[in-house]
């Protein structure tokens, strides 16, 4: 299956960037914040007097980040070599995600046999993240049978199973010969048809049950839209690669500002049914002026901190922290006690973390980089 050039009409395309050379700093401090959501979340700086912090947003944002760039890259694979090659696209993907994935999931198992975390560790449940189906495994069953720490996992399901499907969505919606407008409004329309879906599934739902929620929150094919909305503002109006429709002041001291105060609203109202359902449409749309400041805006006073080398080198090791993070957390619970655990067991966590995420990058992601590069080439 290919693209042709002429699938993506880029009347407003700026100058593309070689495929094997795209970097985007910005996004590495996106991550790094969405990781510290996660962590804080998750109760990895015990002792604390910190507020409640939405850790399901880190997330959301990772997924959102996840459809921008994979998009951006298959649109740049396109134009570059009049085609996306699926082939290279799962093998990139392949070589991103899995090994680390299944090297820190047999640490955890040990971990877990080592230091008692958990109670039993079903087979069927360990088997369940091995194929990538832990979100529904959750949905069913709790959190029972996975190894402590593993949980996460869940969020990796929903991405696999998109990377899986979306490649042959985007090839089939571009051999219609859509404009680059129409095929982001599919991809907008899909996010509301999602939105429905939710909708529905809410109505008929318990939403003071868990595992309810669950259903709402972990499951593929109720989180889609938080990738699809990145991948609409991958394919139009991309701010890595196309023109802007609205001028710096606008997306400054307008969009932005309205991002913002739409990320708030849904941090802000705790009615179940809405947190259930349309939440993560308004993080959706709120997120796309965050994003487009972001990169297009570096060098803005609101941004920089996102770019600071320590920022940027926390979001480069952000995957292997997210898949290790509660790991180390139990792990630290067992081992640390009084007042060390009530003081300095935060800072313990961080340092363990950041520093097995490092051997992790170092030893095996940024080998599998250097393969997925020479795929690009």
């Amino acid at each position: 299956m290919a693209v042709t050039p002429e699938s993506l009409p880029a009347a407003t395309t700026a100058t593309v960037r070689p495929v094997h050379g795209f970097h985007i700093p910005s996004l590495d401090g996106l991550r790094a914040a969405s990781i510290a959501l996660v962590f804080i979340a998750h109760g990895g700086l015990p002792g604390l007097p910190l507020p409640p912090v939405p850790g399901g947003f880190g997330v959301t944002v990772f997924f959102f980040l996840s459809g921008f760039l994979i998009t951006t890259l298959m649109r740049m694979e396109q134009e570059k070599n009049g085609r996306v090659s699926l082939k290279k696209f799962y093998l990139r993907r392949s070589l991103r995600i899995l090994p680390p994935f299944y090297l820190v999931l047999a640490a955890a198992w040990v971990a877990n046999l080592a230091f008692g975390l958990s109670d039993t560790i079903e087979p069927a449940a360990v088997l369940a993240q091995s194929l990538h189906y832990t979100n529904y495994w959750i949905i069913e069953h709790n959190f029972d049978g996975l190894p402590f720490g593993t949980g996460v996992y869940w969020s990796l399901a929903v991405e696999e199973h998109f990377y899986l499907l979306f490649p042959l969505i985007f090839i089939l919606i571009a051999r219609t010969g859509a404009s680059a407008g129409k095929m982001a409004s599919c991809l907008l329309a899909a996010c509301g048809a999602i939105l429905a879906w939710r909708l529905y599934l809410a109505s008929n739902l318990d939403l003071s049950a868990p595992l309810d929620v669950a259903r709402l929150e972990l499951a593929s094919d109720t989180r889609f839209d938080s990738l699809l909305f990145g991948c609409a503002l991958a394919i139009y109006g991309n701010p890595s690669l196309d023109r802007s429709r609205f001028s710096e002041q606008t997306w400054k001291y307008v969009l932005f500002p309205l991002g913002i105060a739409g990320l708030l609203a849904s941090f802000l109202i705790r009615d179940e049914f809405v947190r259930g359902t349309w939440r993560y449409t308004l993080q959706g749309v709120s997120l796309i002026p965050i994003f487009v400041c972001a990169v297009r805006y570096p060098d803005w006073l609101v941004n920089r901190p996102l770019n600071l080398r320590p920022v940027a080198f926390l979001g480069t090791l952000s995957y292997s922290i997210y898949l290790i993070h509660q790991t180390v957390i139990g792990v630290m619970g067992k081992t640390l006690s009084g007042s060390t655990a009530n003081g300095a067991a935060g800072l313990f966590n961080i340092a363990i973390c950041i520093g097995i995420a490092w051997l992790i990058y170092e030893a095996v992601e940024k080998p599998c980089a250097r393969l997925r590069r020479r795929l690009h080439a």
